[in-house]
């Protein structure tokens, strides 16, 4: 008897063992950054922890532009993004996702690595603080607000605009890197763990890191009147940067590991985030940065947009769902609704007034008026 009843244990700890494995989808696609960037070592990196553990085919999407990393998610192509801020600018309907084509996206966040990034600045420039960036060569990407309002960022904690540097645009991100070492441009926004910055360090012309120094409060005032989502981190891996030589630079969330709220069932999320929390050992080495995709960080908000369902249920099984955690998520969630119900709404109203004003006559440019029609419904529905 007491063989039978230890002979039937073990039978149940295997299934029970069995029943905890991740159950993942045969085959799935991501977007991330283009190659060179961080986001796709890391989402290689992820995905190849996967394939080894569950025989989980993926294939990533590269693309250097926000637009091109989400438009695949709104066709259903991709379901899964490794996005930067570009998610936060799609969830609050602004910048390039301002335009009748976009508008507030309904998305949710499954997970997100805490960050760094900084203004990466050709060192043969002599710049050493952000003030220095006057009249330099600053790298921006068409169809990339993630790049470029935190560009304005950047140089705003040194007291400059847009009117003191020279932009210089690019139709993807990787191309900045290939244009800083040919001496076209002289810096470009980036995390310092990418394959790219150990390029740009190992060339002729090297790699500084101008600072954002916590007590500068002044400077950090008009950063996060640019970037709400920033915040001071102090970083000490990456190119130009070891344990001697850390620099102050701006905490973010990158990349974030994004979806549709519709497009993926809490079932699927909450046994992806199990597997790669399951898998951390595989990949936590793949860039300087990449411990930082440990559950206790990376599952945790505040993010660009609301946390999934699926994500939240398995944070919650792990013990790691604070109170702070669901307040943060109801509140974000509340903002994001009054969005999409503002966007019907004003869209709606717009529609009948071109539809008035040309019985009378007279053509209304929606390409030209929708932006400020929107602008003041989005301010509105936010009680700003």
């Amino acid at each position: 008897m007491k063989l039978l009843t230890t002979t039937i244990a073990a039978v149940m700890a295997t299934g029970a063992a069995y029943a905890a494995e991740p159950v993942l989808p045969k085959s799935m696609v991501w977007s991330a950054y283009d190659l060179g960037s961080s986001g796709h070592a890391e989402a290689t990196g992820i995905a190849n922890a996967l394939k080894k553990n569950y025989n989980t085919r993926i294939r990533i999407v590269p693309s250097g532009t926000s637009i091109g990393r989400m438009l695949p998610m709104v066709t259903g192509k991709v379901k899964y993004g490794y996005l930067a801020n570009e998610a936060y600018f799609a969830a609050e309907g602004t910048y390039d996702f301002a335009t009748e084509q976009w508008g507030p996206q309904n998305i949710r966040i499954v997970m997100g690595r805490v960050a760094a990034v900084g203004m990466a600045v050709a060192k043969d420039t002599g710049v050493t603080q952000m003030s220095d960036l006057k009249g330099k060569r600053i790298g921006f990407v068409k169809g990339n607000p993630s790049v470029n309002v935190k560009n304005i960022a950047y140089i705003a904690m040194g007291g400059l605009t847009m009117d003191d540097i020279e932009p210089v645009w690019f139709g993807s991100y990787s191309a900045m890197k290939t244009a800083l070492l040919a001496d076209q441009l002289d810096a470009f926004g980036s995390v310092p763990g990418s394959a790219n910055m150990r390029e740009i360090e190992a060339s002729p012309r090297g790699l500084v890191w101008p600072p954002f120094p916590p007590e500068n409060e002044d400077g950090w005032k008009k950063v996060t009147d640019v970037v709400s989502f920033a915040a001071p981190m102090l970083e000490s891996r990456g190119a130009a940067l070891s344990k001697e030589n850390p620099v102050w630079l701006m905490g973010y969330r990158y990349p974030m590991i994004t979806v549709y709220q519709n497009a993926v069932t809490a079932d699927e999320v909450y046994n992806l985030m199990k597997a790669i929390d399951m898998t951390f050992n595989d990949y936590k080495n793949t860039t300087p940065s990449s411990s930082d995709w440990a559950i206790d960080k990376a599952g945790r908000p505040p993010y660009d947009a609301p946390t999934h369902d699926g994500a939240i249920r398995y944070m919650k099984e792990k013990g790691l769902w604070r109170d702070q955690d669901q307040a943060w998520h109801d509140n974000r969630l509340a903002r994001l609704n009054k969005l999409l119900e503002a966007w019907e709404v004003a869209q709606g109203e717009f529609h009948d007034y071109r539809t008035a004003e040309r019985a009378k006559g007279n053509k209304i440019s929606a390409k030209e008026e929708w932006p400020a029609v929107w602008e003041a419904a989005r301010l509105k529905a936010l009680g700003m």
